[in-house]
């Protein structure tokens, strides 16, 4: 496989980052031609629809064995075999992009309280260091 880890193919399930179902995810149906794939998300509201490889990113969950073209039920029994939904939210990028959504919510006096126990973690952290400095020494 080499440098690359993932790879267009049918069943790798794309997150969308462009247009009115940005920030959804999908499955890669079948593949068009080198600049677009057929995507479908049918659990997550993303119609089956040509997409640009510019438009979406590829993630690193795929469903194996996936026939091209699958229909809908076929893809929805899918999904929820492998519990694709649960295992992306489980995923460090999907908690990255939940918590960009909070932090855009917050209001002023909330993001002073978030610094203000950025300030309280940190010394905490300073002076676990320093008293197993002392001990050490």
């Amino acid at each position: 496989q080499g440098t690359f880890k993932r790879q267009v193919e049918v069943g790798r399930v794309v997150l969308v980052n462009y247009g009115p179902d940005a920030g959804k995810l999908a499955v890669i149906v079948d593949i068009i031609d080198h600049n677009r794939a057929l995507i479908d998300g049918p659990t997550t509201g993303v119609v089956r629809q040509a997409f640009s490889y510019r438009r979406m990113v590829l993630t690193p969950l795929v469903i194996k064995d996936l026939p091209r073209n699958v229909g809908q039920t076929a893809l929805v029994k899918a999904l929820e075999k492998n519990k694709v939904v649960a295992a992306w939210e489980q995923t460090a990028w999907a908690k990255k992009l939940e918590q960009r959504k909070v932090r855009a919510g917050l209001s002023d006096f909330d993001r002073f309280k978030v610094s203000k126990l950025k300030n309280q973690r940190r010394f905490a952290v300073g002076a676990a260091v320093a008293a197993a400095k002392k001990q050490t020494a």
